[in-house]
């Protein structure tokens, strides 16, 4: 059983003229491209340490299995607005799990990305503890009422953006948790 303990949340872009290239050029601009990347689905676990990814990468080496939650977001198209953000959702109780959300899109900026990363995130974590929503409110109200519940400690987001290269090369953005056992 592989329970991680820690995590941290890293981003990225890199540009090329072929597709996969430009994901690679993503992954070492975010300082994970040495690793065999796993993605994973969106839970955080029970009592994970939230790290700075300097410390983070403190615990990897290259080459090692890497379990993450992963956004990634891509074109080809000159002047194209791209977005990949990863939304964290912590609750109080240490002993219950969180969640991370995934997030991408065309047109939105950093700002409005990583709301709605941190919306989907606490959304999945609100019906999980029995925390009341409205979809149709506004995030700021959403917001408010996890904050009232006191069950939702704290939410946050990586979120990295970039606008299509004027040459048409493909432009990879990437936002990531990486989960360290």
């Amino acid at each position: 059983m592989i329970i991680p303990k820690r995590v941290f949340l890293t981003k990225g872009v890199g540009k090329h003229k072929e597709r996969l290239a430009s994901f690679e050029a993503s992954l070492r601009d975010a300082g994970i491209a040495p690793f065999n990347i796993v993605r994973v689905s969106s839970i955080l676990p029970p009592g994970a340490k939230i790290l700075p990814k300097t410390k983070g990468l403190e615990y990897l080496s290259p080459g090692e299995i890497v379990y993450t939650v992963m956004a990634e977001c891509s074109t080809n198209e000159p002047h194209r607005l791209i977005a990949a953000s990863i939304g964290l959702a912590v609750p109080r109780e240490k002993s219950q799990y969180g969640y991370l959300s995934e997030y991408h899109s065309y047109g939105e900026n950093e700002l409005r990305a990583g709301e709605k990363a941190e919306d989907l995130a606490a959304q999945m974590l609100a019906t999980t503890l029995g925390v009341p929503f409205d979809p149709d409110t506004s995030y700021d109200e959403r917001k408010e009422i996890w904050k009232i519940s006191t069950k939702i400690v704290r939410t946050m987001n990586t979120t990295q953006t970039a606008i299509g290269d004027k040459y048409g090369l493909w432009t990879t953005v990437i936002a990531a948790a990486v989960l360290i056992p």
